[in-house]
Formats: C-alpha cells, sequence, structure tokens
C-alpha cells in the first residue's frame, strides 16, 4: 500500500496523472463509516449518531468525553477529528498564505465556522472550489 501511494504520489508531482484519476485513488482509501465510528469511540467520544461523508469529509454529533454535545468533522484519510468548539492558532493572514503555498489562487470568502477554516479559492487547475482547511496546520481537509 505505501508504495502504491507513493507511487501516486510521484505521478502526481510530475503532472502524470489527471486530478480527477488522483481523487479516484486517494478515494479508495478514505475510512469507511464504521472505521470512523470505531475511531471517535477510542477518542472517548459517546452516542455517535448522525454518521454521514459529505464534502469529502465524515461528519457526526457525539457527547465528548466531558459530557457536552458536539459536532464533529473527520478526515477521511487520515481520521483526524475536527470537533465544532475548537480554537484556531491561525488566522485569516496565515489561512490565505498556507492556501497560496498549496497552489490555491483567487482567495476569498475565508472564514472559521465549527473548528475548521472555510474558504473559496481556485485550485491549480484553475477550477472554482470550496475548502474546508485545518485550524492548526492550514492544509486543506476537505474540497467541494
Amino acid at each position: 500500500m505505501k508504495m502504491k501511494t507513493a507511487t501516486l504520489s510521484f505521478a502526481l508531482a510530475l503532472g502524470m496523472l489527471p486530478l480527477g484519476v488522483a481523487g479516484v485513488a486517494m478515494a479508495q482509501q478514505a475510512m469507511t463509516g464504521p472505521q470512523v465510528h470505531g475511531r471517535l469511540t477510542e477518542q472517548g467520544y459517546t452516542r455517535v449518531h448522525d454518521l454521514r461523508f459529505k464534502d469529502g469529509m465524515w461528519r457526526a454529533k457525539a457527547k465528548s468525553a466531558d459530557g457536552e454535545r458536539v459536532t464533529i468533522r473527520i478526515d477521511a484519510r487520515t481520521g483526524q477529528i475536527y470537533p465544532d468548539r475548537q480554537v484556531s492558532r491561525l488566522d485569516k493572514d496565515d489561512v490565505r498564505a498556507a492556501l497560496e503555498s498549496q497552489g490555491y489562487t483567487e482567495i476569498h470568502d475565508v472564514e472559521f465556522e465549527d473548528g475548521l477554516w472555510k474558504a473559496k479559492a481556485e485550485n491549480p487547475a484553475g477550477n472554482d472550489v470550496k475548502l474546508k482547511i485545518d485550524a492548526n496546520t492550514g492544509k486543506v481537509v476537505g474540497i467541494e
């Protein structure tokens, strides 16, 4: 599996694969609903419900370890959990800079909401996209 991922990454870097093919390959490595549910319970969440896949990420409602009701987003590839009450280490300028470094242009409507940054931009292929961005790293974790 590591060899396939490395080969895919290398082919993408060289521009040998169209973005659509890469998306299909990455989707095949995404976590399943039961895997996401298991990950949440491992992290102390209880009463996990309304688990669904939307906009490239898993979404669920649950109770946190301290008994608070939360809405959670989960990165389908890494399993990283993003609770809606998360505080960001980044500001709008940091998010813009991070997106530019990832090849996005025409960045606008940058807002922090429900534990994730959201923005609209053009991807490196020139297509308009809506992005969800990690509040601590600036990495794109969901694309619509």
